[in-house]
C-alpha cells in the first residue's frame, strides 16, 4: 500500500486497517510455521504497511 493512500484515509479507517493488518500478519505467521506459505515476502510487506499506518496515526495525534 502506498503512503499517499494511507495518509488520505480517516482515523477510523486507519484503525480498522490496523486491526486487519495485525490479523493478517498473525495468520501468515501460522501459515509459515505449518509450511503452507511459500512467499515469506508477504509478511514483510504487511509489516511495513502496519508501520506506515502506526506512523500516520501517531503523527495525527501530535498535530
Amino acid at each position: 500500500m502506498k503512503m499517499q493512500e494511507i495518509i488520505e484515509k480517516s482515523e477510523t479507517e486507519l484503525r480498522t486497517l490496523l486491526t486487519s493488518l495485525r490479523e493478517d500478519i498473525q495468520s501468515l505467521r501460522f501459515k509459515i510455521a505449518s509450511r503452507e506459505l511459500k512467499d515469506v515476502r508477504e509478511v514483510r510487506e504487511k509489516k511495513k504497511d502496519l508501520a506506515r499506518v502506526l506512523m500516520v496515526l501517531s503523527k495525527s495525534k501530535q498535530a
